[in-house]
């Protein structure tokens, strides 16, 4: 683990581990499949595995402030930390999030701070992120949906912007399993 994702580990630990154990666990997941991915990202892994162990930092109840975590955790590491550009974007984009700020009345908000198109490596991110469980085991993309919708019941805004992106998350995720392949 290079020095970015020792320090997102860190931040992502302080944050997560005693109010959200189970969150961590999954961050603690996310990131283990971001380590996976090493032999396709070369010179990226470090970042993405950074985006992995802070994905869901803004989960934190000391860093609510919408509610939407990916925009208040992007935030915290841009305010906060000066974070790298990138990773913030990384973070406010991860697994369609722009979707769900729009059922949330966010989107404008999302897309004026962190860009209007997500930034590279947002497959690798939706990867890691859509083949874990909240538990942080690995967990087949469709086994993942199937989970968060039924988590959070019809009619809930995260089930509409899940079934809105999920064909854009498997499709992610078949895109990676495919450049692993490629490379094994």
């Amino acid at each position: 683990m290079n020095s970015i994702a020792k320090w997102a580990r860190e931040v992502a630990r302080q944050h997560l581990e005693a109010p959200l154990p189970r969150r961590w666990s999954h961050t603690q997941g996310v990131a283990r499949q971001a380590r996976s991915l090493a032999p396709i990202l070369g010179d990226d892994a470090d970042l993405l595995e950074a985006a992995a162990w802070l994905h869901d930092v803004g989960y934190a109840p000391d860093l609510v402030v919408t509610g939407f975590h990916p925009l208040d955790g992007a935030r915290y590491l841009r305010d906060v930390h000066q974070a790298d550009e990138h990773l913030c974007r990384l973070v406010a984009h991860h697994s369609c999030a722009v979707i769900e700020a729009r059922e949330r009345g966010l989107a404008d908000m999302l897309t004026a701070e962190f860009g209007d198109t997500p930034p590279d490596l947002i497959e690798a991110l939706i990867y890691c992120d859509m083949t874990t469980s909240p538990d942080g085991e690995y967990l087949p993309v469709e086994e993942r949906l199937a989970e968060i919708l039924a988590r959070y019941g019809d009619g809930h805004l995260v089930a509409r912007a899940i079934t809105e992106s999920s064909p854009i998350l498997i499709t992610a995720v078949h895109r990676v399993q495919d450049q692993m392949l490629a490379v094994s």
